[in-house]
């Protein structure tokens, strides 16, 4: 099919090209007020979550502007994606970064010196070279987009230098509205992306950050591979990401899953760079993967059907657990967020944190970061409160879809045991770590014990009553309440804050949370069988869905792109339901476009038409 005329010449408005180009028949939230503002000329900061269509945000304006929209993108699969997705639509989109040859690339730079693109995604290493600004210099320009706009904050996360000098465009470019999009930013990080790019005087848009579809789940580890395990099997046939923290990890995880009969592949930085791009590829092409990743993985996939993401250690920060989390459900499907930490997680990220190389200003908010997510894993309030709370976003709850909300924490009066804890934290001279500390609490005969002369101390035994796992939770309680510090400077050993007094005077209670013990691998009776990527409540309907995801699943193999480039499970399940019998009813149903109509709606009627004859 001919990709169509540049909408510019044509006249459309943006309600027109929603519909008729993306398939969809109203704007959400603010997208239509931060379309129209960037079409009149204008700037804008957009924060909004993770699946909510921020795309949109540009990618319509610069097909109703002149000229070609610039879009900076960090990296090359998300630019690959979007590109793909938006030739589906018949919109003329193109990429330039460092996967192209030379020929692909002088093809590609011809194509904008034509005027034959609406569209542009480049990398920021790549447009800040002078020989690509003097390039721009020939073209007209619609906007500038600038994607993932946090990584400008060198306090945040993900921090790229490059993006700190992408203030050269509003220099050299002063008329050209500029936009820039993130779905992770607190405060402080919003006012810093405002002062680097020169976005002070631009309009604001601010959505929720809430993911109502995502399950928020905290456990405390205590058999970090059958809790795992026993989380997957809820998730059986579903794709999905599990975050692990060092490549170690990473490495025995997928290999344990694989030995569990999961589909399950490994990606981290020290793999070779075309084994790393063989399994994303998979993962975003392919049904029912699990990805066993470390943080390396994940920003820019755009893969929509992520059912679930798991962490088996604690992440650095409530941003980017924030963010992480955000790649499951983008398809607005229910989806599910599981953590599983321990102590050891708090000792180990302190140490990292110490022993890098950043001064100490940025050390001490690295430190505040962990200790605010420390306190979000071990908080028995609404999970969702907190993460929103974190952004500056108000929210009462409960939520009625996290684990607090849903099986509230019982709570146990800790008092006496705190003062024993912390007590034994300074009687033992503050440098030892949990386990020494539980060992002298319950009177462990230990070798160690007695070259220190620890079963000499009066907190020697006196926790016998209480097991090693109560333990453990009430150390890392009282870490998280900030009543003790780890010495990441030494061994990871323990050590009293100020705040501790009013506790060890008797003049403060401790309340704490009663952690429950994990028991085997629950849902595992029958949980071997695939689960359906989506369950519909008609028998028929669901059968019709099974049809058109067979059908999609050929298509998009014959032209090797990702199954939701051709239509998301969502299209699908609502063609399922509608069950239309001509291409005109099809046309009526979200997320069918005119070029998708024209490309798949004869696939699609002929699917529905199979499954009614069986």
């Amino acid at each position: 099919m001919a990709e169509r005329p540049s909408a510019a010449a044509s006249g459309r408005d943006p309600l027109e090209l929603l519909e008729h180009v993306f398939g969809y028949r109203a704007f959400r939230g603010p997208q239509q007020a931060i379309i129209e503002s960037l079409v009149d000329g204008r700037d804008a900061l957009v924060l909004m979550p993770t699946g909510g269509g921020k795309s949109l945000c540009y990618q319509i304006p610069a097909l109703l502007r002149d000229g070609v929209g610039i879009v900076v993108s960090p990296l090359i699969a998300l630019m690959q994606d979007q590109v793909e997705a938006l030739r589906q639509l018949g919109v003329r989109a193109a990429f330039l970064n460092s996967s192209l040859e030379a020929r692909e690339a002088f093809e590609v730079e011809s194509q904008l010196l034509d005027g034959a693109l609406d569209l542009l995604y480049v990398a920021p290493e790549r447009l800040l070279t002078g020989r690509f600004l003097d390039l721009l210099e020939q073209a007209p320009i619609a906007l500038f987009a600038i994607d993932e706009a946090h990584c400008v904050s060198q306090w945040g996360h993900d921090f790229r230098p490059e993006y700190r000098q992408l203030d050269v465009l509003h220099e050299r470019w002063p008329a050209v509205p500029r936009i820039a999009l993130t779905a992770t930013a607190d405060p402080r990080t919003r006012e810093e992306i405002a002062e680097r790019l020169g976005l002070r005087d631009a309009e604001r848009f601010v959505s929720s950050f809430d993911r109502p579809n995502i399950r928020y789940r905290v456990e405390a580890k205590q058999n970090g591979r059958k809790q795992l395990l026993g989380f997957l099997d809820r998730h059986r046939g579903e794709s999905g990401i599990v975050y692990c923290l060092s490549r170690k990890g990473v490495e025995a995880t997928a290999e344990m899953l694989v030995g569990e009969g999961l589909n399950a592949l490994p990606y981290h930085a020290g793999m070779p760079a075309n084994e790393r791009a063989l399994n994303q590829r998979r993962f975003l092409r392919e049904d029912g993967i699990v990805m066993v990743a470390t943080i390396a993985f994940g920003m820019g996939i755009d893969k929509p059907d992520v059912r679930f993401v798991a962490h088996m250690n604690l992440p650095k920060s409530v941003e980017g657990y924030y963010q992480e989390t955000g790649r499951a459900g983008r398809d607005g499907e229910a989806a599910e967020a599981w953590l599983c930490y321990g102590l050891q997680d708090v000792v180990l990220l302190s140490q990292m944190i110490q022993q890098g190389e950043a001064g100490d200003e940025r050390k001490r908010i690295e430190r505040g970061k962990l200790d605010a997510l420390l306190g979000f894993a071990e908080s028995t309030r609404c999970r969702r409160a907190l993460l929103l709370g974190a952004f500056g976003e108000p929210f009462e709850g409960p939520c009625g879809n996290c684990d607090n909300c849903l099986e509230p924490p019982r709570t146990w009066d800790a008092t006496a045991a705190a003062q024993q804890a912390l007590s034994c934290v300074y009687r033992s001279g503050q440098r030892f770590g949990v386990a020494h500390l539980i060992d002298i609490l319950r009177g462990s005969e230990s070798d160690k014990l007695r070259q220190y002369g620890h079963d000499q101390l009066s907190t020697f035994g006196i926790g016998r009553d209480i097991d090693a796992n109560r333990w453990r939770s009430l150390f890392r309680q009282l870490l998280a309440a900030g009543l003790l510090e780890v010495d990441a400077e030494g061994y990871g050993g323990l050590h009293l804050t100020a705040a501790a007094r009013p506790l060890l005077r008797g003049e403060a209670r401790f309340e704490a949370r009663f952690e429950e013990v994990r028991r085997g691998r629950p849902g595992r009776d029958g949980a071997r069988q695939k689960a359906a990527p989506v369950q519909l409540d008609d028998p028929e309907a669901q059968a019709r869905f099974e049809r058109l995801r067979s059908a999609r699943a050929r298509l998009a193999r014959a032209q090797n792109v990702p199954a939701y480039v051709i239509f998301h499970d969502a299209t699908l399940r609502a063609i399922a339901e509608a069950d239309p019998d001509s291409l005109h009813q099809l046309a009526g149903i979200s997320g069918v476009g005119d070029a998708k109509l024209e490309r798949y709606g004869a696939a699609m009627i002929e699917a529905l038409q199979e499954a009614g004859e069986e």
